[in-house]
């Protein structure tokens, strides 16, 4: 593969320039050095694992269609992965990414190429490294464009800027959850919010050079591509005295709606029309990012700041700086009605196809519990415990070799568990007074599924250890949110007003603080498949889970033999 990459790369820079303007679909080659990097925010420069020396990471741009061949090479001590967040990696499951789960790791001095095709899908997703806390500062865009001369269903925009959110910390993320783990308790959170790597200037010591500036021109619209890659906050986002469209969630279109704020998730993408006043405003506009927070734990009570400028053709100085109004820090109110807008499109062209006949029918409680803290030490956690968290009341403990290989190779037998419980071994009142038993258990379990199968998954959040909403993210699939509620589920009354017609399919979505969520989705891409909450700290505590999709009978629902360049634990 080295060699076939070293004489593609030449060909394809030119293909590249080329295939982005005018040609069809086409292979694209990129590079990625895992390095370390001296980064200074906040009058505190740190080493920082980076992609190819830049934080935030490197963008990719592809067609739908297109082959991408992207090369990590890890420079660093520590053993890396990434994972194309929302591609749906058909049959190719190998370049998912998540760190034992579809592949051991990719150690120093070691290099992997992420071989998969674009299919079906187009928009704004991300990239980010999947193993410990290492995607801080290991992330990036990636844009995927539609086929050539096939538009936007929307006004085709004047340019097209990406905006990712991130967390800036002061010391070594690493260092944190090493703390936690140790401690059992909850870890220290980030001292700053980012636009595109930037704090902007309403934190102490921020330099004038780290805000991130939108230089806008009258009259114009602006896609803006919203990506959520903070480790561990959801994030109201507004812009003073502009109203926004938004036209897609996690790489697939929506009916447009206007509205002041969004809320994006961790995980989470939505594309955004801006459209300028109509002349020179004669003001600057803060465009903002702070926390939503349901938890009981501490938090990064800060907020992010950008500036939204007007080009004109006269210098002005001094003027005035207009601010956005944000929703208050827990307004699950705010949350409700916003996601309860975004709607599938549901036309000729870009059809919603939510399975209708349901095979399998799940109801997973996620949520915190403890675990008892070990004999001769004193743990940080709720009453002298450890922090846990789990599904169904499994807390999942990660294997030591990679659940893809394990079972493509049938070596399961001691790695894994093929019995995850359908439903909860124990009912409780899940959103009233808890039980007095917090602990979970620990295991390596997965939900198989044969191939085709129609599933219908209620996820219902729990009020141990306080109610909480948390953002849950399927690899390789997508799913239609076809309905949510506060309190508990009702299985006789709640399917009623399930929406079959046009729900919003996504790869990521909030578990209701107090309440439940309920997808769809069919299981067409044979593999192994991560589930985890997308705020790394309960990722951390256990709170994921993995589904095996059997092959199916033809050879295209077949998954791909490995790559000879699989990395080996």
């Amino acid at each position: 593969m080295d060699g076939f990459v070293r004489i593609m790369f030449p060909i394809v820079a030119i293909t590249l320039i080329l295939s982005v303007y005018g040609v069809a679909s086409t292979t694209r080659n990129y590079e990625f050095n895992i390095q370390l990097q001296n980064v200074t925010r906040l009058c505190h420069t740190k080493s920082m694992v980076t992609v190819n020396g830049k934080f935030p990471g490197p963008r990719i741009v592809a067609r739908e269609g297109d082959r991408l061949l992207i090369k990590v090479t890890n420079h660093v001590s520590n053993n890396i992965t990434i994972h194309w967040h929302g591609i749906r990696q058909i049959r190719s499951g190998w370049a998912d990414g998540p760190a034992y789960i579809t592949q051991c790791p990719i150690q120093t001095g070691q290099s992997y190429v992420y071989n998969y095709t674009v299919v079906g899908q187009r928009g704004t997703l991300f990239w980010h490294a999947h193993i410990s806390w290492l995607r801080a500062s290991v992330y990036g865009p990636l844009i995927i464009l539609p086929k050539l001369h096939v538009p936007y269903p929307f006004t085709k925009p004047y340019k097209e800027v990406p905006i990712i959110f991130g967390e800036w910390f002061n010391t070594d993320p690493e260092a944190i959850i090493a703390q936690a783990t140790q401690t059992g308790g909850g870890p220290n959170v980030s001292d700053a919010y980012t636009f595109n790597g930037l704090p902007g200037p309403l934190y102490n010591c921020s330099a004038k050079a780290d805000t991130f500036k939108l230089k806008v021109k009258p009259g114009k619209t602006y896609l803006l591509r919203l990506i959520n890659a903070a480790l561990n906050d959801e994030l109201f986002f507004s812009i003073a005295n502009h109203t926004l469209k938004v036209v897609e969630a996690d790489a697939i279109y929506v009916k447009p709606f206007d509205t002041e704020t969004l809320i994006l998730a961790p995980g989470q993408t939505t594309n955004v029309l801006l459209k300028t006043k109509s002349k020179f405003p004669g003001a600057n506009f803060l465009m903002l990012a702070r926390p939503y927070v349901t938890g009981q734990g501490t938090f990064d009570n800060s907020t992010v700041a950008g500036i939204l400028e007007y080009e004109s053709s006269v210098h002005m100085k001094n003027l005035p700086l207009f601010k956005p109004t944000l929703p208050s820090l827990n307004d699950t109110s705010f949350v409700t009605k916003f996601s309860n807008r975004l709607r599938s499109l549901a036309s000729a062209q870009f059809p919603a196809n939510v399975p209708q006949k349901i095979d399998r029918h799940l109801f997973f409680t996620v949520g915190l519990g403890t675990s008892p803290c070990e004999k001769n030490q004193t743990c940080q956690g709720p009453n002298g415990t450890r922090f846990a968290a789990s599904i169904n009341n499994v807390s999942f403990v990660q294997p030591s070799v990679a659940l893809l290989q394990s079972h493509y190779f049938d070596q399961s037998k001691g790695v894994y568990s093929p019995y995850f419980p359908i439903n909860p071994l124990h009912w409780f009142n899940y959103t009233g007074t808890p039980p007095n038993n917090t602990f979970v258990s620990n295991d390596t379990k997965l939900m198989v599924l044969p191939f085709n199968t129609s599933v219908e998954l209620v996820m219902q959040d729990t009020s141990i250890l306080g109610v909480e909403s948390h953002p849950l993210h399927l690899h390789g699939f997508n799913f239609f949110v076809v309905g949510q509620g506060f309190g508990n589920y009702d299985p006789n009354k709640d399917p009623k007003n399930f929406n079959l017609i046009d729900p919003v399919e996504r790869n990521t979505i909030g578990v209701p603080s107090g309440g439940w969520v309920a997808i769809r989705f069919l299981a067409d891409n044979p593999g192994v498949w991560f589930m985890h909450c997308h705020l790394e700290v309960h990722t951390s505590w256990g709170l994921k889970m993995a589904w095996l999709v059997l092959d199916g009978k033809n050879p295209n629902q077949k998954l791909l033999p490995p790559p000879a360049d699989l990395p080996k634990c």
